[in-house]
C-alpha cells in the first residue's frame, strides 16, 4: 500500500506541475512523412546488415510518452483521470482501497488491473478521457452553444468533460469485471483454503467495484440529457458484452482462437470495410472469421475501439458539429484504439524469453498471424479447452517470435496509426491536434 500511495502522489504531483512547453515536432513534416520514416526505421531494426558505414547517421529524436500526455493535459485544462482529489476522497473509493489492501501479495488479477490504473506508462487508462477532450478541443463547438455550457479556459464544454469521465469509468468497470476468476476451476485444481479465500474476496471486490463504476457512469450519462449520446455510449457497452461471446473460451473465460481450417477464409473481394460499417448495428462477426487481421480488428473494435470511437463521436455531437465531423471523430478514436492494442500485443513478443509465470492473450495479433503461417501451433493451444494449466505459453512464445507474426503486427500497428493520422487532418490545425499527433508518435516509440 505504501507503493500504491507513492504512485498516487507521484501522479498528483505530475498533474499539478506539468513541465516544459508544448511538445512540438522538430521537423515540420506531415504525419504521412513521419509515419513513413517510422516504418523505414522499423524495417531497418528487423534487418541484419552485413556492413557498417564509416559515418553513422544520427538517430531521429524519440518522443517521450509521459511528456506528451502531461502537455496534452495542460492543453485541456486539468487531468481527467480518477487520480484527482475529487475521486480519491470519495467514500466509496476509500472503502475499496481499504479492502484492496487485503489482496496485496495475492495472485488475484484485480491487483494487476489496479497496478495498470496507477502505472505511469502506455498501459495507463487515464489517456482515454484525455483523448476525448483533445478531440473535443481540436474540433471546437458550434456558435450556438450557450456561454454557460463552455469551459472557456480549457476550450471544451462542461458536458464534454463529463463525457470523458464517463468514458473512463465504463472502460475501467469493464477491466475490473474481467478480473473476476472462475473459483470452481481453482478448487478442482486443489487450491488451499487461504488462496481460495483470497480469490473469493477479490471476486467480491471486483464485482462490486465494477458495478459501482458502471452504475455511476450510467447516472452521469443520463445527466447529459442527450438521447443520441446515451444511445451511442449504450451501444458501446453492448459491444463490450458481444466481445465476450466470440468463439471458444478457456475455463477462466479467456478467449481462444478458432481452429485453423474451421472457417473458409473470405476472399478479398468480400472483406468487410469497418470504416463503412454502421456504428449502431452489431459487428458482422460471421463474415470475418478465418481472416486473422479482420478477426483481430473485429474483436478489438468490440472490446475497445467502439467505446473510444463512439465517445469521440458523442463529444462532437454535444458540440453541435456536423455528421461528417462526428464520423471523422469516430474513425480517429477507433483507429487509435486499434493501433494502441497492436502496440500492446507486440510488447510481450519483443522479449527474447517469456518472463516466469507470464501469460498473454491467445487471440492477440501475433498469435493469430502465426496460426495463419503455421496451423500446427494450434496443437499447443487446444489443451487450454480442458485446463489453462495445460497451455505451454513458453513454447507458443518461442514459436511466434521465430516466425513472421511480429513483423506483421508491426505493419498492422503502422496501418492503423497512418489511418488515425490521416483522419486527424480533417480537424483544424490547433495545439490540441498537435497534441494528438504527439501522443500517436510517442506511442510508436514506446
Amino acid at each position: 500500500m505504501q507503493r500504491v500511495g507513492a504512485l498516487i502522489m507521484q501522479q498528483l504531483m505530475r498533474h499539478r506541475m506539468p513541465q516544459g512547453q508544448l511538445l512540438r515536432r522538430r521537423d515540420p513534416t506531415t504525419p504521412a512523412v513521419l509515419l513513413s520514416t517510422f516504418t523505414q526505421q522499423q524495417q531497418k531494426r528487423g534487418t541484419a546488415t552485413s556492413t557498417v558505414s564509416s559515418k553513422q547517421a544520427t538517430p531521429p529524436p524519440r518522443h517521450d510518452w509521459n511528456r506528451a500526455v502531461s502537455e496534452a493535459e495542460r492543453i485541456v485544462g486539468y487531468p481527467t483521470s480518477f487520480l484527482s482529489l475529487r475521486w480519491l476522497l470519495s467514500d466509496e473509493i476509500a472503502n475499496v482501497a481499504l479492502h484492496l489492501r487485503k489482496l496485496v501479495g495475492s495472485a488475484h488479477p484485480l491487483m494487476k488491473t489496479a497496478k495498470h490504473l496507477l502505472y505511469n506508462g502506455k498501459n495507463t487508462m487515464q489517456a482515454w478521457g484525455l483523448i476525448v477532450l483533445l478531440v473535443s478541443k481540436a474540433a471546437g463547438h458550434a456558435p450556438s452553444i450557450p456561454d454557460v455550457e463552455q469551459d472557456k479556459s480549457a476550450g471544451v464544454l462542461h458536458s464534454q468533460r463529463a463525457l470523458a469521465e464517463v468514458t473512463e469509468m465504463i472502460r475501467i468497470s469493464h477491466l475490473v469485471h474481467n478480473s473476476v476468476v472462475n473459483l470452481q476451476s481453482g478448487t478442482q485444481a486443489g487450491q488451499d483454503v487461504s488462496t481460495y479465500d483470497d480469490m473469493s474476496f477479490g471476486n467480491k471486490i471486483g464485482l462490486l467495484t465494477g458495478d459501482y463504476l458502471l452504475g455511476h457512469s450510467s447516472a452521469e450519462l443520463a445527466n447529459l440529457r442527450n438521447q443520441e449520446v446515451v444511445e451511442l455510449i449504450s451501444s458501446a457497452v453492448r459491444d463490450f458484452s458481444e466481445s465476450e461471446f466470440i468463439g471458444e473460451r478457456d475455463e477462466q473465460n479467456n478467449p481462444l482462437p478458432f481452429k485453423p481450417g474451421t472457417f473458409q477464409r473470405p476472399s478479398l473481394s468480400v472483406a468487410v470495410d469497418f470504416n463503412e460499417h454502421d456504428v449502431m448495428t452489431p459487428m458482422p462477426i460471421g463474415q470475418v472469421l478465418g481472416n486473422p487481421e479482420q478477426e483481430w480488428e473485429c474483436r478489438n473494435i468490440l472490446n475497445a475501439g467502439s467505446l473510444l470511437g463512439k465517445s469521440c463521436q458523442a463529444s462532437l455531437k454535444l458540440a453541435g458539429q456536423s455528421e461528417q465531423m462526428q464520423r471523422h471523430a469516430y474513425r480517429f478514436g477507433k483507429h487509435l484504439a486499434l493501433a494502441w492494442q497492436a502496440c500492446l500485443d507486440a510488447e510481450i513478443f519483443q522479449c527474447p524469453t517469456l518472463p516466469l509465470d507470464t501469460t498473454f492473450s491467445l487471440v492477440s495479433a501475433p498469435v493469430l498471424f502465426h496460426l495463419e503461417h503455421d496451423p500446427s501451433l494450434y496443437a499447443l493451444i487446444e489443451p487450454g479447452k480442458k485446463s489453462v494449466e495445460l497451455i505451454d505459453y513458453v513454447q507458443i512464445h518461442k514459436a511466434v517470435i521465430a516466425g513472421p507474426a511480429l513483423a506483421k503486427t508491426k505493419e498492422l500497428q503502422c496501418k492503423h496509426t497512418a489511418a488515425a493520422l490521416s483522419v486527424l487532418q480533417h480537424f483544424p490545425a490547433t495545439d490540441a491536434r498537435q497534441a494528438l499527433e504527439n501522443i500517436i508518435l510517442a506511442m510508436q516509440d514506446l
